[in-house]
């Protein structure tokens, strides 16, 4: 657990220094975008989650339940994501650079001191585990914020090639699966719980990943200018997009070529496609006359042990709404999954830029169905019958 906490908090730094670099440690200079942090207010917030529950021992995220006051005199005023709006988080008074990176060491280096003392039980271990997930989360989020603004980001990161794998379909039988997580589990989300039998009817499913090449097959037949193949809501976002491709892609004569943390990149073919939107997904699948997997089916794919069933490359959009299972009952981070129940859709799997130690074939990521800065794609399967 130490090696991970200081493995993320290295990790994050070095991501916080692409926009240091860039002149966008200062907020003034980070374009005001709903789908973005300012880095150095988002730097500043991961420790501060940590050290709310952690070394203040928060009993929840209300602002009441937390031990003691922050080491920084405005800390909760500043970095309390549950009170601060978005939209204020460019106009702060935050501390400088300098400051903000010495409240990270000095939170780490108490939490790691804290944690020599615990016992080793998935009780004390809790907001510990709960932290670093918090902060792994926030990295992923930071390379979405390096796509978005075009900076450079690790060479390691964005020299990232994805496996290519032989696409083909595969047949399950279906049954009765143990849906989410229980007690006992390790640590899991609150939306993973509570574990519930679930059927799941005999499907079809494709092994890999949409490729770009499969997608370049829509865009070429027009898949963006009929509408027949869009929702109502997908083509009210399309026609604010004015868009007749994915967000990066641009036509070099007779070939594609794509936007890579701010480099243009001749797009493989072969390469899962990604920065698609739930929209676009589900226009894929109208044209190609297939749809998208629920979640129950993915689930039950990826833990069948399928030797050709491929995942971790990117994110994967689903055909479920974000919902609570039954007998849902929020955790100690309660900001976490019920303010986004019916209006977030589920995305399962992980991506190149998730690391392994978050990696689960139960979690269920969710962001609103418009989001086409992550790391996402999709697989389709076929229609019953």
């Amino acid at each position: 657990m130490a090696e991970a906490l200081q493995h993320a908090r290295d990790y994050t730094l070095s991501l916080f220094d692409c926009f240091a670099v860039a002149g966008m440690d200062a907020s003034a200079r980070v374009p005001q975008l709903r789908i973005i942090n300012p880095p150095l207010w988002e730097l500043g917030h991961i420790a501060w989650f940590a050290e709310w529950f952690i070394l203040r021992e928060a009993a929840s995220s209300h602002p009441a339940d937390a031990n003691g006051n922050c080491l920084l005199t405005k800390g909760d005023d500043w970095f309390d994501s549950a009170r601060v709006p978005h939209r204020s988080r460019w106009t702060l008074d935050l501390p400088s650079t300098g400051g903000v990176k010495t409240y990270c060491h000095e939170v780490l280096d108490r939490v790691l001191d804290k944690l020599t003392r615990e016992p080793n039980t998935d009780q004390a271990l809790y907001p510990y585990r709960l932290a670093l997930a918090h902060e792994d989360m926030h990295g992923e989020a930071f390379l979405y914020t390096l796509q978005t603004l075009g900076l450079p980001a690790p060479v390691r990161t964005a020299a990232e090639a994805q496996p290519m794998f032989a696409p083909s379909e595969i047949g399950f039988p279906g049954g009765t699966i143990e849906l989410g997580s229980q007690e006992g589990d390790g640590f899991v989300f609150d939306n993973e719980r509570q574990a519930h039998r679930f059927h799941v009817a005999p499907f079809r499913m494709d092994s890999t990943l949409v490729s770009n090449a499969q997608y370049a097959d829509f865009v070429t037949d027009g898949g963006y200018d009929q509408r027949q193949f869009w929702s109502d809501a997908g083509a009210a976002w399309l026609m604010r997009q004015e868009r007749s491709a994915p967000r990066y892609w641009q036509r070099d004569g007779a070939q594609w070529r794509t936007m890579r943390f701010g480099r243009l990149c001749t797009l493989s073919g072969a390469e899962p496609v990604r920065h698609i939107s739930l929209f676009e997904a589900q226009a894929y699948c109208a044209w190609a006359g297939r749809r998208l997997p629920t979640e129950a089916e993915w689930e039950y794919a990826a833990l069948s042990g399928h030797p050709a069933f491929r995942w971790g490359q990117l994110w994967e959009w689903t055909a479920s709404p974000f919902e609570p299972y039954p007998d849902f009952q929020p955790d100690r981070y309660l900001e976490y999954s019920e303010p986004w129940f019916h209006t977030h859709q589920v995305l399962r799997g992980a991506s190149f830029a998730t690391p392994s130690r978050f990696g689960s074939a139960k979690f269920r990521n969710f962001y609103a169905p418009e989001r086409d800065d992550l790391f996402a794609g999709f697989r389709t399967c076929a229609w019953p019958g």
